[in-house]
């Protein structure tokens, strides 16, 4: 279980994004990438006596367990959760998977919006009405312009400059 665990963990790692999944479902993918992994290194090496004859045959099985885990990983996500593997939208909260809808429950009990806490901050958001991180920059260089020429007080500069911030 432990190695599962790890060889899961390693595999989720490797790719982008929040992959929220309860901890069982990691071993399972931890465990199926071993054996799919080290079913390819005894298929190279000759049968399984001889995965871990030297030193580089355990790394190469290694390698291709954590490769053949994240490659399940990378299936569900795509083919169960739907969300792609790279870009701006492997790191949006999943909506859809093993135990998303539960995880979704818990933050908003504790009055967290997901789909707020994995956004990238140089992303706007779904609807356009966040600014970007490029923009935000250039917002308040425009604030800082007008409130050294004196077109605005402190008070307004500095409300200004916190509303960007909030973001």
């Amino acid at each position: 279980m432990l190695s599962g665990f790890v060889i899961g963990g390693l595999a989720r790692l490797a790719l982008p994004g929040p992959d929220p999944m309860p901890f069982w479902f990691t071993v399972f993918v931890g465990l199926a990438g071993s054996l799919v992994g080290g079913g390819i290194a005894a298929a190279l090496y000759g049968g399984p006596t001889h995965t871990l004859d030297t030193s580089s045959h355990i790394f190469v099985s290694l390698l291709l367990e954590v490769g053949a885990a994240a490659g399940i990983l990378a299936a569900y996500r795509r083919f169960v959760q739907r969300r792609p593997l790279s870009g701006p939208d492997a790191y949006r909260f999943p909506t859809r998977g093993v135990g998303i809808r539960r995880m979704r429950d818990r933050l908003r009990q504790v009055g967290v919006d997901p789909d707020a806490l994995s956004r990238r901050p140089d992303t706007p958001s779904a609807d356009g009405s966040e600014p970007s991180h490029d923009d935000r920059v250039e917002q308040l260089a425009k604030l800082r312009e007008l409130h050294d020429s004196g077109a605005l007080s402190d008070e307004e500069y500095e409300s200004a400059r916190e509303r960007l911030r909030r973001y």
